[in-house]
């Protein structure tokens, strides 16, 4: 391999002649081996930032006109790159400096190398130009903020989607009855529409809950520099690489927060993650539900049939398995163990800045992007083809000895629980049961056991 020999202020570096980065990029590529890359997203956002500050530079009469054409030009060529061309140039991992200093480097070098294309004397450099009023302190908590929101928001569809496919079963099987369960045993009667009504509304609320929360990723740090004070960012700067980004990203970011705040705590990122725990234990629960239900097809409830996506088992013929819930519910265990982490992380805001940002955005991202794909093919793969078994939940209703709780009322409790455990100690049907007792006729069983009825299905709820 060619190499070219880059400076910066701890000497001379051997780089790869090829290659876009400089001196610093370099060295971290050799101090910082352990760990996955860091995100795309991340460093996409970077990109946007840099040219949303040459923008702002130049027209605050910061930068020379032909310098910020250059940067602007640049990060815009490198934007247009399909992820897998632009992945070449950003060969840092997560596991860096905590301020993310090294991936800023990186991203100011490559820009300015790739303004050497176009003009071998541009003069453009990685610190003063490229990252002229900024500081990675304050450039990659902004990039945070942008990632994390756009990251949540596609979340926040997918939801969605989940949310509709499942009403579609809700308003199909309104009317079909199932025996109810809690404490894994069996209960009164409900329609499986008012089952899968239950977990719409889980989904509503933890969608409701994300919305009420993701406004916290709108606040960027930008502009506050090193430490917050602003220190080498004219006035102006902050409000107008904002107003950038959010017609970039069509988001309504502001630069009107507090600077301190936004480099030493995550707190935003911190509670919407929050957020995506709950919904992750919400969509463990809902998957189980659904795996368990789908048991069988002999000797599980067999309640649900499930599409048959690919061949279940690499030994036993026919097997067909819940593998979309079972990669749902992984999903769902992961962002639970994120949570810890951000939320560790996120306490560690030292004097005037947190040192876990990297690792903070790396496990939000992975989190929001588990869940995104995760429910996208719960929904068009297993919900979408699911239907009911209504002759074994028809089955299951009429040998369920819990119905007598409808004789309650009439005939009172214990008089009802003496029924019920005669007919399992017997091995008959409740019905036959309440006859023999002699407290109810067989008209009457008729009339008060109506499993639909019990249902209270055309009740609103109070």
């Amino acid at each position: 391999m060619e190499y070219r020999e880059e400076a910066d202020t701890l000497g001379t570096v051997r780089v790869p002649a090829t290659a876009l980065w400089g001196a610093q990029t370099e060295r971290s590529r050799h101090n910082f081996t352990t760990g996955p890359l860091m995100p795309l997203p991340v460093i996409r956002a970077l990109l946007q930032i840099k040219l949303a500050a040459a923008t702002a530079n130049r027209d605050l009469g910061e930068i020379q006109e032909e310098k910020a054409q250059l940067i602007i030009r640049a990060a815009t060529d490198l934007l247009a790159l399909p992820d897998d061309e632009l992945q070449r140039d950003f060969p840092l991992h997560v596991y860096q400096t905590g301020s993310g200093t090294q991936t800023n480097m990186n991203v100011n070098e490559v820009i300015a190398h790739q303004t050497i294309k176009y003009d071998p004397t541009s003069g453009v450099l990685p610190n003063d130009d490229v990252n002229h009023g900024q500081s990675s302190n304050d450039t990659f908590p902004t990039a945070m903020a942008i990632t994390a929101r756009v990251a949540v928001r596609e979340l926040e569809g997918a939801v969605q989607h989940l949310i509709d496919e499942l009403a579609v079963k809700e308003a199909a099987y309104e009317n079909v009855v199932k025996i109810g369960r809690t404490h894994l045993q069996d209960a009164t009667p409900l329609t499986f529409g008012q089952e899968v009504s239950g977990w719409v509304s889980m989904l509503e609320h933890d969608w409701d809950f994300l919305k009420s929360l993701d406004d916290s990723l709108l606040e960027l740090p930008i502009g506050g520099t090193a430490v917050g004070t602003g220190l080498n960012a004219v006035p102006g700067f902050a409000t107008a690489v904002a107003a950038q980004l959010s017609k970039v990203y069509d988001q309504p970011f502001t630069a009107k927060s507090n600077k301190f705040f936004g480099l030493a705590a995550h707190s935003g990122i911190n509670v919407v993650h929050g957020g995506l725990k709950t919904l992750a234990s919400d969509l463990l629960k809902i998957a189980n539900d659904v795996r368990f239900l789908a048991s069988g097809p002999r000797a599980g409830y067999n309640e649900l049939n499930i599409p048959a996506n690919e061949p279940g088992s690499s030994i036993m013929p026919g097997k067909v398995n819940p593998t979309q819930a079972e990669a749902l519910t992984m999903a769902a265990t992961r962002v639970m163990g994120n949570d810890v982490t951000i939320t560790v992380a996120a306490s560690q805001g030292n004097f005037e800045m947190n040192v876990y940002k990297p690792v903070i955005i790396e496990t939000f991202l992975e989190s929001a992007d588990l869940l995104t794909g995760t429910v996208s093919g719960f929904a068009d793969k297993l919900i979408h083809g699911m239907t009911v078994n209504a002759d074994r939940m028809a089955e299951l209703v009429a040998t369920s000895l819990m119905t007598v709780t409808a004789l309650s009322p009439y005939i009172g409790y214990h008089a009802s629980a003496e029924i019920a455990q005669a007919a399992e100690r017997e091995g008959t049907t409740l019905r036959e049961a309440a006859v023999k007792s002699g407290q109810v006729t067989a008209a009457q069983f008729d009339q008060w056991v109506n499993p639909l009825a019990m249902t209270n299905r055309d009740r609103s709820m109070d």
